[in-house]
């Protein structure tokens, strides 16, 4: 069973470790540090809720974002809308963890206020854009190399 809780300073070396071979895979440079952790997901100021996902073993096994983006954000997120993104361990996707901390994060956005919640996905992510359709999120926007997609919050 999956269990759900907001992320804590600890949990910085397991988000880095879990999110590690995900952008190695990406092959991308974005940074992967514990400090990165901690500052851009479990301390960022515009944080609504950073929820990690742990199995029965008390094993960290993903963690989704919420924030409300300021104005200058890189996503161009509309103002007001909540920004997410979903990371589960490459050895335990297929396994409801996203879905699980998905309703963690429709919570946390009704307790904001936040009606609409964005996810920018690469173009080329397919269990990506296939996880956030399959949970009810809409394609409002191409760019480039991103597919964004938008929830409405109930």
């Amino acid at each position: 069973m999956i269990t759900t809780r907001e992320a804590t300073p600890d949990d910085a070396q397991a988000m880095s470790n879990l999110i590690t071979p995900i952008l190695e895979g990406w092959k991308s440079a974005r940074r992967r540090d514990p400090d990165h952790m901690l500052a851009n997901y479990i301390q960022n100021p515009d944080n609504i809720r950073c929820t990690v996902a742990l199995d029965d073993a008390g094993r960290l096994v993903g963690f989704q974002s919420l924030i409300l983006p300021s104005a200058t954000n890189p996503y161009n997120t509309p103002e007001g809308w909540g920004e997410i993104g979903t990371y589960v361990a490459l050895d335990a996707g297929r396994g409801g963890i996203g879905r699980v901390l998905f309703a963690a994060s429709v919570q946390a956005a009704q307790a904001a206020g936040i009606t609409t919640i964005e996810a920018s996905i690469g173009d080329d992510n397919d269990n990506g854009l296939g996880f956030y359709s399959a949970i009810g999120f809409i394609t409002y926007a191409t760019e480039p190399g991103v597919i964004r997609k938008r929830f409405e919050v109930e």
